[in-house]
C-alpha cells in the first residue's frame, strides 16, 4: 500500500528567497567589505526565516510498516514413531493404574523376548524365550482375572522378569561377534543354565498363585466326601468314589 509522507527534506523555495536577500543586500549596500557581510548575514536571514513557513515537501512513499511481509514458518517435521509389533495383542486396559501398568511392562518384555528369539539362532535358547513368553502371558492373565494377587507378582516384574533379559541380551551381543573363545562361550553356556533355573522359578510362581484356589478345592472335595459318606453313597458303584 502506497502513502503520502512528509519528506525530512524541505523543497528549494527558501534557497530562492535566500538569493533573493543576497541580491538585494548587494543592491543595498555599499560595495565594500562590510556590504557583502551585511549581504551575506540577510541572506541567511531570509533563508532561515522562510525555511521555518515553508511547507514541507510531499513525496510517495511505501509503507510497509503496518502490513510487513511475514516470514516464512520452518517446514515441521513429524517425528516417526515406532510402528508396533502387529504379532503382540493390545489388552484392553482395566483402569486400574497398577494392572494396566502391569500389562504395558508385558507388552515391552514380549516385544524384547520375540526381537530376540528373532536374533539368536540357537535352538535351545529360542525355546526358553518362548516358554518365557508362555508363562509371562500366563502370570498376566491369572493377575488381570485376580487383581487382588498382583502384589504376589511384584517382584517377578520388577526383578526377575527384567534381569533375564538383560542375561538373554548380553548372550545375543556376544553370539553376534560370531566366534567362539572361553570368554564368550563360558558366558553363554552360563545364561543358558541360568535360563533353565528362571523357568523352573517362574513356574513355580505361577503355581503359586493358584495355592487358595487348590486349598478352596481340596476343601470342597472333603465336604463333598462327608456328605456322600454321611448317605450312604461314598462307595456306591454310580460314583466310583471310596
Amino acid at each position: 500500500m502506497k502513502t503520502f509522507k512528509k519528506s525530512p527534506w524541505s523543497s528549494a523555495g527558501p534557497i530562492y528567497v535566500a538569493a533573493a536577500a543576497f541580491v538585494g543586500g548587494v543592491l543595498i549596500f555599499p560595495a565594500t567589505a562590510s556590504g557583502m557581510v551585511l549581504a551575506g548575514m540577510s541572506s541567511f536571514c531570509g533563508w532561515a526565516i522562510s525555511k521555518m513557513f515553508w511547507p514541507k515537501q510531499l513525496v510517495e512513499l511505501e509503507d510497509t510498516s503496518k502490513n510487513p511481509t511475514p516470514a516464512p514458518e520452518p517446514e515441521k517435521q513429524e517425528e516417526k514413531k515406532p510402528e508396533p509389533d502387529p504379532g503382540i495383542k493390545k489388552r484392553p486396559r482395566t483402569g486400574d493404574a497398577s494392572i494396566d501398568a502391569l500389562l504395558d511392562e508385558e507388552e515391552k518384555a514380549i516385544a524384547e523376548m520375540r526381537r530376540l528369539d528373532k536374533a539368536i539362532e540357537d535352538e535351545k535358547v529360542s525355546g526358553q524365550i518362548i516358554h518365557l513368553e508362555e508363562v509371562t502371558t500366563k502370570i498376566v492373565n491369572f493377575i488381570v482375572e485376580n487383581p487382588s494377587k498382583k502384589g504376589q507378582v511384584r517382584k517377578f516384574f520388577n526383578y526377575y522378569l527384567p534381569t533375564t533379559l538383560k542375561l538373554l541380551n548380553a548372550y545375543d551381543r556376544m553370539d553376534e561377534t560370531g566366534i567362539s573363545g572361553m570368554n564368550i562361550d563360558g558366558t553363554k553356556g552360563k545364561v543358558e543354565e541360568m535360563m533353565d533355573t528362571s523357568l523352573a522359578a517362574f513356574d513355580k510362581q505361577l503355581d503359586a498363585l493358584y495355592a487358595d484356589d487348590a486349598l478352596d478345592i481340596s476343601a470342597e472335595i472333603k465336604v463333598m466326601e462327608g456328605m456322600l459318606a454321611q448317605e450312604g453313597l461314598k462307595d456306591d458303584a454310580i460314583t466310583g468314589l471310596r
